[in-house]
């Protein structure tokens, strides 16, 4: 199975407490397969996984995990991987 890398365009609201918060820019039905998947920085080097996506379809809030011990730049470009 191919995966395809995939930039999430993503605005930062918030962090929860345990949770980063981001609001998709856009927004595709095919992205509602990223729930779960690892997340990575621009050098490809995993920071995190999608925990959660919830609220309105056409423009979600999205819920990232961040790796223990590991702080989250919400700066940071957001790249996943679709199966």
């Amino acid at each position: 199975m191919k995966k395809n890398w995939v930039k999430l365009n993503l605005f930062y609201i918030g962090k929860s407490k345990k949770h980063q918060i981001f609001r998709a820019k856009q927004w595709n039905s095919n992205f509602e397969k990223i729930l779960k998947q690892p997340v990575y920085n621009e050098k490809y080097e995993k920071i995190g996984y999608i925990k959660d996506i919830f609220g309105p379809i056409n423009v979600p809030f999205i819920s990232i995990k961040a790796l223990p011990n590991q702080l989250f730049d919400h700066n940071v470009k957001v790249y996943t991987k679709l199966t």
